[in-house]
């Protein structure tokens, strides 16, 4: 970060964003953003509800005669537990997909199968090869990028289009949505699609072969575009994140893990820990700043928030410790990995540094603005 620090008069993003731009009014580009992504993919109030009863009938129709007609993606979270909620609520048979890459929480297993149990909904469980994925993490921490989650989250796309490829089913619904997941800078994270990208920085730092790691390959996320159907669910529902804890806790008993994807010990660690400490990146402000538009809590709140710890310095401990052993480093290795010089994702071969994947990109933007046009009726 170099220049003047700002931050944004609206949210709570500033300048620890290296490519974020303010207008004349102090408000960023995460939140014009925000506001067009609105526009374009929510529903609110009736016309929500009949648009989504019209996919809900779809789905119904396309799984006439087989024993699931939808997949959802799992992982003891919020978002993606509310959508499993919902799903059973308007009729739905859905198959639950859930990676396991060796860093659930105790409370987030409990979780998944307490409402799972609770909903009477199947739960397919793909659990990862510990040494192959320990080997990629790794790599990644090597690289010294501030992106080490990207492989888990390739990783759950291929394995839901894997599963819904396998059992023919179109309709995969995801727990995403633009309220609760926005302002996030690409110069924090990008590439999750990116095979060639991850690959690289496993040949430059990794030792193991990937021979069963969940992958999708250039053509991959083209194709499904075609064969299956992406449904954001919270997009069509005047989804509130405070509101739909309240109802899992009440109705089904999950539990608040403490944080946006703290259901993982590893993200938990990662994003309260190296990033703020290594990168100066405070994921809190992303998630607090969708809150914020989302008219969730105020900008004073989410300021008086981020002057505390991003979690409490005892547990920040704790997990240090179970990482470095999970690892197998030493901590005086580990220190060494954060003193590492910074680096990013343009420093590495990857798709999306070609011509023809940049051409491409457009165009299913492009593709995707007329579909959502259609959609709206305009």
């Amino acid at each position: 970060m170099t220049g003047k620090y700002q931050v944004c008069n609206r949210c709570v993003m500033d300048t620890t964003d290296p490519e974020i731009q303010f207008d004349e009014k102090g408000i960023c580009n995460h939140c014009r953003q925000y506001d067009e992504s609105i526009k374009r993919f929510v529903f609110d109030g009736e016309a929500g509800k009949e648009k989504l009863q019209h996919i809900i009938d779809e789905i119904k129709v396309s799984g006439t005669g087989k024993e699931y007609d939808c997949i959802i993606g799992v992982s003891g979270g919020v978002d993606s537990s509310f959508v499993a909620y919902k799903v059973k609520e308007f009729g739905l048979r859905p198959l639950a997909v859930h990676l396991d890459n060796g860093w659930d929480s105790e409370l987030a297993v409990k979780n998944i199968e307490l409402f799972l149990k609770k909903l009477d909904i199947d739960l397919y469980t793909h659990v990862i090869d510990w040494d192959e994925f320990k080997d990629l993490q790794l790599s990644f921490l090597y690289a010294s990028t501030p992106d080490s989650e990207i492989p888990s989250d390739h990783a759950i796309h291929a394995i839901l289009f894997h599963v819904a490829e396998n059992k023919k089913i179109k309709y995969i619904i995801f727990g995403s949505n633009v309220r609760t997941e926005s302002h996030l800078p690409k110069a924090w994270s990008q590439g999750h699609f990116d095979w060639k990208y991850i690959e690289s920085i496993h040949n430059e730092y990794g030792f193991l072969p990937l021979t069963t790691f969940p992958h999708m390959n250039f053509f991959a996320p083209y194709r499904y575009f075609f064969t299956h159907k992406s449904i954001a669910m919270l997009n069509y529902l005047e989804y509130s994140k405070n509101d739909a804890m309240k109802i899992l806790e009440n109705e089904l008993g999950w539990k608040y893990y403490g944080g946006k994807h703290y259901e993982s010990i590893y993200t938990r660690f990662y994003q309260g820990y190296i990033l703020p400490k290594k990168f100066g990146y405070d994921k809190r402000r992303v998630h607090l700043s969708s809150l914020i538009c989302s008219g969730e809590i105020t900008r004073s709140e989410a300021l008086e928030e981020l002057k505390n710890e991003p979690y409490p310095a005892e547990l920040q401990s704790q997990d240090k410790e179970y990482v470095i052993k999970k690892f197998r480093i030493s901590d005086e290795e580990f220190d060494r990995i954060m003193n590492l010089p910074k680096r990013k994702f343009e420093d590495f071969p990857s798709y999306g540094n070609s011509k023809i994947y940049i051409a491409m990109g457009v165009f299913f933007r492009i593709l995707g603005k007329m579909f959502n046009l259609v959609k709206k009726g305009k």
